[in-house]
C-alpha cells in the first residue's frame, strides 16, 4: 500500500515493485484508460464519481489477485487513516499481509517535483495546481503508529 501526497514518488516506487513481479493497481491509470484524460480536466464531482467507480473495480481485482496468490502494490494515495484501515482489513480478511509504505516529502520537494510532472501528459502525470497541492497538504492524514515504513523523500 503506497501512501503519500501527489508528487511524493508513489508511482515511481510502485513501478519499481512492478518490475520485480508485483501487479500494480492504480486509480489514475484506470481513469486514464477509460477516459484518456487527466483527472484534473474533470469537474470535481465527476472526478469523484469516476474515482469511486475505478476504486470498486480495482478492489475486485485486488481480491482476485490475492486469491490467486499474486503480489500486489496499490498505487493509491491512502490519504485517510480510515481508508488505510479499510484496506488493511480487506487484505487481512483474505489471509494476506499488508505493508504500508509512506513516502514523506516536504512541501518544497512536492512543489519541485510537481512543476516537472505538470508539464507531462499521461496517466501518471495528473496536473496538480498550487491551490490543489495546498488542499492536499491540509487534508492529508499522515500515518502515525500504523506499522508503516516511512521513506523520507527530501
Amino acid at each position: 500500500m503506497m501512501c503519500g501526497i501527489a508528487g511524493s514518488g508513489k508511482s515511481t516506487y510502485a513501478q519499481a515493485l512492478e518490475r520485480r513481479g508485483y501487479v500494480r493497481l492504480s486509480i489514475d491509470e484506470a481513469i486514464w484508460a477509460q477516459f484518456g484524460r487527466d483527472a484534473a480536466e474533470f469537474e470535481p464531482a465527476a472526478y469523484e464519481n469516476h474515482k469511486a467507480a475505478a476504486e470498486e473495480t480495482l478492489k475486485k481485482r485486488l481480491v482476485d489477485l490475492m486469491e490467486a496468490g499474486r503480489p500486489v502494490v496499490l498505487d493509491y494515495s491512502f490519504w485517510r487513516r480510515t481508508t488505510r484501515d479499510h484496506y488493511k482489513a480487506l487484505i487481512e480478511s483474505h489471509g494476506c499481509q499488508w505493508e504500508l509504505i509512506y513516502l514523506k516529502a516536504s512541501p518544497e520537494t512536492l512543489r519541485r517535483r510537481l512543476a516537472v510532472r505538470n508539464k507531462l501528459h499521461g496517466a501518471n502525470s495528473v496536473t496538480v495546481s498550487e491551490d490543489l497541492l495546498n488542499r492536499y497538504l491540509a487534508g492529508f492524514e499522515e500515518p502515525v503508529d500504523e506499522g508503516q515504513l516511512t521513506i523520507p523523500q527530501d
